[in-house]
């Protein structure tokens, strides 16, 4: 499940997008540009079938209003997630102060 998730990023631009508070389905493909309707429709079946969004339905007949919200395990998921993110921050930045000077230039030894 978290391989599902992690490893595709329309899942996770649509996770980070639910969890900013974006929860109708127009807002949250014009979010995440390139996202195409069907592959938003298919993300977000996976994340309601994981258990990390739900879905909410008001109206009997059309036009109904869809929203979508982050479960309890969603919120935590999506805390988790926050942490991975701010773990590789320290973890670039440190690597960053770190590295070694880039290599010298390679020079032609010209012999006649």
């Amino acid at each position: 499940m978290v391989e599902d998730v992690i490893g595709c990023k329309w899942s996770l631009s649509l996770l980070q997008r639910i969890a900013d508070g974006v929860e109708r389905p127009s807002a949250l493909q014009r979010a995440c540009s390139g996202l195409s309707a069907k592959v938003m429709n298919e993300r977000l079946a996976k994340l309601l079938r994981f258990g990390i969004a739900a879905r909410s339905v008001e109206g009997t007949k059309p036009p109904l209003r869809v929203t979508y919200t982050l479960t309890p395990f969603g919120r935590r998921f999506v805390g988790v997630l926050d942490e991975v993110r701010r773990l590789q921050a320290l973890l670039d930045e440190e690597r960053a102060s770190s590295s070694p000077p880039p290599p010298e230039p390679l020079r032609a030894n010209h012999r006649r």
